[in-house]
This record gives structure tokens, sequence and C-alpha cells, in this order.
């Protein structure tokens, strides 16, 4: 093991340090924690309990990671929180690790972006090259899938899934699952539409576009049921990757509510 531990820093003799880890001053590191090769914690970092962070991940002062979750059936269990590889943890993020109850586990992706004020709840799953804007914080067993973004000041309530390249607006409360590539936003939240500019920044060429754009207007229509409309979607686009990622999403927890777009 090399690297910069500063002297104010504190860490406790079994915490597992890899290569070239810096800890800045004030910094506390306890429990079972393992800190991958290249890992920086900028000052006044706390980290405790069954906690993974992988290589290169940079967090900043006053991030708390590892320590009990907020909740009352949590008696002490032997939980954990795994994060991955070349996160950026920003000024007083909290991340809590799982539950007895839960799924024993909160699970952080590689190269995330979590800003100022975020929080990312028990037995959460957060997958990668997520960004959680200032103060978007997670309610416990939320799932975030690859490349979703949230505006500031978004509140996730428990147990609610949102699909891969979706958005979320600034300030909005989510309480229903948003589908891979939507748009979402209101409190409470609806959905908007697609997430057009994500969908083209990510290279999404426009015959895929367009033809994800047809299936949304199918899949929201007025005329039959929605389970109608899904099945039709599911068989006239089942060679088309994007839209049948939109499917198996919504069939995969059949028993709950999606943001539907405004009346």
């Amino acid at each position: 093991m090399s690297g910069k531990i500063h002297s104010t820093a504190i860490i406790a003799d079994n915490v597992q340090l890899g290569a070239d880890v810096e800890i800045g001053p004030y910094s506390i590191v306890e429990g079972n924690v393992k800190l991958g090769d290249g890992v920086r914690l900028m000052s006044h970092v706390t980290i405790a309990g069954n906690t993974v962070i992988g290589d290169e991940t940079v967090i900043y002062p006053h991030a708390s990671l590892g320590h009990p979750p907020q909740d009352f059936k949590f008696k002490g269990e032997d939980t954990r929180l795994v994060i991955g590889a070349r996160n950026t943890i920003r000024e007083y993020a909290t991340m809590h690790p799982g539950t007895g109850v839960g799924r024993g586990e909160t699970i952080v992706g590689d190269d995330g972006f979590f800003m100022i004020g975020t929080h990312i709840a028990h037995d959460c799953i957060v997958g990668d090259k997520v960004v959680l804007s200032n103060h978007a914080v997670l309610g416990g067993y939320s799932v975030v899938e690859d490349q979703v973004i949230l505006g500031g000041y978004t509140g996730v309530v428990q147990f609610c899934r949102i699909g891969r390249q979706a958005f979320v607006n600034a300030m909005s409360l989510l309480t229903k699952d948003v589908i891979p590539y939507g748009a979402a936003g209101g409190n409470h939240a609806h959905l908007e539409g697609l997430n057009l500019v994500g969908l083209k920044r990510r290279g999404h060429s426009r015959t895929a576009i367009k033809e994800l754009r047809t299936a949304y207007r199918l899949l929201f229509a007025e005329e039959g049921s929605f389970n109608e409309r899904l099945e039709d979607v599911a068989s006239l686009y089942s060679e088309n990757p994007a839209v049948m990622e939109i499917v198996d999403f919504i069939r995969a927890e059949p028993g709950r509510s999606i943001c539907m777009p405004h009346d």
C-alpha cells in the first residue's frame, strides 16, 4: 500500500487500503471498510460499516458513507454498502447500507456523479453513469438504472424504479416508476415525453428515435386499455431493442404504477 494519509485522519486498523489512496485532513474511516486503488478522500469525510469503495472514486468534504440506515426496522444487522469505481461524491452526500429485511446491501455502480447533499437510502440499486443533481434524494429500495439524470431537489419515494437513460426534471416528486428513455417532471411527477436530448447525445440514430417516438405515441394513446396497447407495441416492435426495453420494464413489475402523460 502506498499513498498519502494526513496526520489528522483516523483510520481503523482493520480498514483495507488499496494502492495510492489519499485521505485528507480530519477524515474518519472505521469498520470493515475497503478503499480501492486511487481512492481520494478530500477532507472531513466519514466512512463506516461494511463499505466497499471502488478504484479512483473521489469523495469531497463532509460526505458520510456507510453509517446505519434511517429505518426503524434496522437492528444492527450485518449489511453493506458497495460503491463502484470512478465515482464523484460531492459535499454532504450520504449513502446508507442495506437492511436485514431488505436486500441486505445498497449498490452504486461506476462513473456516477453525486452532487452536493444527495442521498441514497438503504437497499437502493443505482446503475452506472448516474447523475444525482444537488439535493436529489432516493428513498429506500429505489432502483435507478444506467445513465439516469435526476434534477436538483428531486425526491424519489421508496420502491420507485427509474429506467435506463431517463431524465427527471428539477424539484420533482416521483411517486411512480419512469419508463426507460422517459422524461418526467412535476409534483407529483408525470411523463412529459421521451428524453430526446439524452437520446441524441448518446448516439441513437434519427431512425431509431423516430421509431421509438411512434411506439411511445401508440403506447400512450387513448384507444383501448393500456395492457392492450402494451401488447400491440410488443408485437409491432419486437425487433426494436429500445422499445422492447420499455415493454420489458413495464412487464417486470406489472403491479406497479408508472408515470403517465398528463391528461
